[in-house]
């Protein structure tokens, strides 16, 4: 299998559900839910160790008590996290809001500055993911693309995400820019970027691409059906499997509906991080496999 980096937040997530759906100026009544893993780092790479692939996380946390609860925890989910720094300060916790029907509100404060440091040698790795506002992210994915398959989130802003797969959800669309979805992506992602995935809940996703030969297509693939517990983590969990996929050599639609998959289990279970749904069916098709 193959050699994954990738650099996402490893979190403290805890847990607030609420009696009711969220409304500006109401009043709720809350159950702590406690505390567990999370961030894009431990949400999508645990998947990807279930998968069989070697997974290496770039992050920071603090150098305090949740700082050590996080490292030891993702670690024994599998993730190496030789490569995640530590600052001076507290680690902070985050607030998940949870409400009855399933979807989740995001309460956290400021994180420090976070600097990478060199980029590692790329001919170790088969697949490098973004999903962070990590100073110098853009010129380690603009080192990598010669070398390594890149996949990123779109970021929050519009700063650079040069890369071969970009991924973003419809409602992160919303108002960005009034240039068409592929000229908007490779505006961002440059003249590497190949598909361009824009995911839409249970509407499924298009995919945005471009061949060798410059023959521009969108393709549509459907959601897989699930019965929604908790929405935390499904995008990590569909960028993971995305990103499986392609690692295996599927082309970008079956490596897309293997991500719909993927995310389906992430939405049934109640966690940020993948629950044992999908590795009971990770663990089937190793079986298979082998047999």
């Amino acid at each position: 299998m193959a050699n994954i980096l990738i650099l996402a937040n490893l979190n403290c997530d805890r847990i607030l559900r609420l009696d009711k759906p969220l409304q500006t100026g109401g009043r709720f009544h809350y159950q702590d839910g406690g505390l567990r893993l999370g961030g894009g780092g431990a949400n999508t790479g645990i998947g990807l160790v279930w998968a069989q692939h070697d997974v290496a996380i770039v992050s920071q946390v603090g150098s305090d008590e949740i700082g050590d609860w996080i490292l030891a925890k993702a670690s024994t989910y599998g993730l190496d996290c030789r490569l995640v720094q530590r600052f001076d300060g507290n680690t902070c916790e985050m607030l998940l809001v949870m409400t009855p029907d399933g979807e989740r509100t995001i309460i956290r404060p400021q994180r420090p500055t976070f600097i990478l440091k060199s980029a590692p040698k790329w001919h170790d790795w088969q697949a490098f993911y973004i999903n962070s506002s990590a100073q110098g992210a853009e010129l380690w994915a603009q080192s990598a693309l010669a070398h390594t398959l890149v996949v990123a989130q779109l970021a929050k802003d519009d700063r650079p995400r040069p890369c071969h797969v970009l991924i973003a959800s419809k409602s992160d669309l919303a108002g960005r820019s009034e240039l068409s979805p592929w000229e908007f992506a490779t505006q961002l992602s440059g003249d590497s970027l190949r598909h361009f995935i824009v995911t839409d809940g249970e509407a499924g996703a298009l995919v945005y691409s471009q061949d060798q030969d410059e023959v521009y297509q969108v393709q549509q693939v459907p959601a897989v059906s699930a019965n929604v517990v908790d929405t935390t983590g499904a995008g990590d969990a569909y960028a993971a499997g995305v990103i499986h996929g392609l690692c295996l050599g599927m082309n970008i639609v079956t490596a897309m509906a293997e991500g719909a998959r993927w995310a389906a289990f992430a939405v049934e279970t109640p966690s940020s991080i993948p629950g044992e749904e999908l590795q009971r069916y990770l663990g089937a098709i190793a079986a298979d496999s082998l047999a």
